[in-house]
């Protein structure tokens, strides 16, 4: 293989393409249908995996650092809470809002590829089986049934049948992720203020910044994070083969 073709494309010459072009309007279709749907009954779904990935990251920071999970909830009206025993605690607080954008970011780089979307629907099939162990609370349990039935009824169709939507699938989900990662920690922490929030606990921790300012600073990484992804999913876009 000619070396020339093993060279990436940072600065996306000759943009746009066939496939980047699809992402794009599948992104803005995404991003559409969202806005329009907010605050309907029909988001409410996915608003709640967002919670649920926030509450996934809180506990898989407080195993990495050697704590215990003693249960997850999600609860009905978008909040949610991880109980924890141990670990390092400045580390787990922040892990929640920063860890469900992360997510978000990572969702939309493996919709670029088929392979990297049956990847992390399966590892979110995983992730939705253990928490569904781990729950406290019949709104959780529900989410985890409820996305695991989703998921089957996706790869089902992805495999048996000519329908092809797993990639948009993890494409939406990973938009909207981003997006309610960006909401909610405006609305959590900015607009107003949360005595219980985690930014409040990790500014009592860390009182170089106050809980407000702390919200503005994860919720730039947020936003951060979603600009990375769109760039970097067009960058592999650009390299497909």
């Amino acid at each position: 293989m000619d070396i020339l073709d093993l060279r990436i494309n940072w600065e996306l010459r000759r943009c746009c393409n066939h496939d980047q072009v699809i992402f794009l309007i599948t992104t803005a279709i995404s991003i559409v249908i969202i806005l329009v749907l907010w605050r309907t009954v029909v988001m409410t779904p996915f608003k709640l995996i967002t919670v649920f990935l926030h509450e996934v990251s809180h506990a898989l920071a407080c195993w990495f650092t050697c704590g215990k999970v003693e249960g997850i909830k999600v609860h009905a009206d978008e909040g949610g809470v991880t109980q924890t025993r141990g670990g390092v605690y400045w580390l787990i607080l922040p892990a929640g809002y920063l860890g469900s954008s992360f997510w978000g970011m990572v969702l939309i780089l493996a919709s670029t590829k088929g392979i990297t979307a049956q990847i992390a629907a399966g590892c979110f099939t995983v992730a939705l089986v253990v928490v569904l162990f781990l729950a406290k609370n019949w709104t959780l349990r529900g989410l985890c049934l409820g996305f695991l039935f989703f998921f089957g009824l996706i790869w089902y169709l992805q495999v048996y049948t000519p329908v092809r939507m797993l990639r948009e699938v993890i494409l939406f989900t990973g938009v909207m992720n981003s997006l309610f990662s960006v909401y909610d920690i405006y609305d959590d922490l900015i607009s107003r203020r949360i005595n219980s929030s985690d930014a409040e606990k990790f500014a009592e921790e860390c009182p170089c910044c106050t809980g407000c300012g702390w919200g503005v600073i994860w919720g730039f990484f947020s936003f951060v994070y979603l600009c990375v992804a769109l760039y970097l999913a067009l960058v592999i876009l650009a390299n497909k083969r």
